[in-house]
């Protein structure tokens, strides 16, 4: 049986990283429970320990549901604030790779 201290060092293990890039700015760098994508062939959706992918993005918005409520240093002007925990991020285009739980999206 695991420890309080040893559920909580997994629980951080298996939260996703997640990096909004552009050619201007680093937009985004955080934690997220999952983030929904503009792919060419639709949206789609990644979440905690999502199997590797890497997949062009077309114009729309990456809708993130966030681990916690995005704090004063991370908001900047691409960043619409949805609710507490949840924000959007419109793009032209773009790249996404998602690898070991760290999702990097670069954008236009």
């Amino acid at each position: 049986m695991l420890s309080q201290r040893e559920k909580k060092c997994l629980l951080k293990l298996s939260i996703m990283k997640l990096e909004i890039i552009t050619p201007e700015s680093n937009v985004f760098s955080g934690e997220a429970k999952s983030v929904s994508l503009p792919g060419l062939d639709g949206i789609f959706q990644v979440l905690n320990n999502h199997a590797p992918v890497i997949s062009a993005l077309k114009k729309g918005n990456l809708v993130v549901e966030l681990e916690a409520p995005l704090t004063d240093e991370q908001k900047n002007d691409m960043i619409v604030v949805d609710s507490s925990e949840k924000i959007s991020v419109a793009i032209n285009g773009g790249v996404a790779e998602l690898n070991k739980n760290k999702l990097i999206v670069l954008a236009e």
